[in-house]
């Protein structure tokens, strides 16, 4: 059993080394601001693994990765639970073309919000109503038709392991759009890396690939599957982990 003090003096170690590479990768991608989007998007996965391996190395923080032969090729609309900053960069080393979709105040970052911009993210401003509903549909349609995998959280912010799930209706707006499959994805990262805490505690993080969700179902069939399938997933994997939410 590994005691208190042990995993906070981990927690410190990790955290103060998780902001330094972080400004390390802010200078060194300078540069890709003059690339097109691929070369800030290949540095953030380097950028994810490299954190990953940091987790492991210094926290004891695992990762157990199931379902990949679930992911399709090509343009997808992936909605993934999200209880933790972790899958904000974990998620990143699983596509080609991740594109998240934000709120539009991470763009007013520095540094964050420059590379953000130029990586093709998509924002959305949560206090504009339809119209912005609206005008992230368009961006994601055209990110979609392009090729690339776009990624959302449908409760739209993190949720602690074990709370009432929130999920918003504007998944099943983008999925409305026809254009490509929506990859469900659970996990649970919130055991080991709470949202809003400091403590990074040892463990293997598990996250599920689901089975694929093709294009054509009635947007609230869609919406009830969706959040059936990533809810009773996210379950299964909390209970089996053996932790307490």
């Amino acid at each position: 059993m590994i005691g208190a003090a042990v995993i906070l003096v981990r927690s410190i170690l990790f955290n103060a080394l998780f902001y330094l590479v972080l400004l390390g990768y802010f200078v060194v991608a300078l540069p890709t601001l003059l690339l097109p989007r691929w070369g800030i998007l290949r540095l953030a996965q380097h950028w994810a693994r490299t954190n990953l391996a940091l987790l492991r190395i210094v926290c004891r923080i695992e990762v157990d990765w199931r379902g990949l032969d679930n992911i399709p090729p090509g343009a997808m609309l992936v909605a993934a639970k999200h209880q933790s900053t972790w899958e904000t960069f974990a998620l990143l080393t699983l596509f080609p073309e991740p594109t998240f979709i934000l709120k539009r105040e991470l763009l007013w970052i520095p540094f964050y919000g420059w590379f953000a911009r130029h990586a093709g993210m998509i924002p959305v401003d949560r206090s504009g109503g339809k119209g912005a509903l609206v005008a992230m549909t368009a961006r994601a349609r055209a990110a979609l038709l392009d090729g690339r995998q776009i990624i959302v959280f449908p409760e739209g912010t993190r949720r602690p392991p074990g709370a009432e799930p929130k999920y918003k209706f504007g998944i099943a707006h983008l999925y409305a759009e026809g254009v490509a499959p929506c990859l469900p994805i659970a996990l649970n990262s919130g055991l080991f890396w709470p949202r809003r805490k400091f403590l990074r505690h040892p463990g293997t993080i598990t996250v599920e690939v689901l089975d694929p969700i093709a294009p054509g179902l009635p947007m609230e069939e869609f919406f009830a599957r969706l959040q059936r399938d990533i809810e009773s997933a996210t379950v299964r994997l909390v209970t089996q982990a053996g932790k307490s939410p």
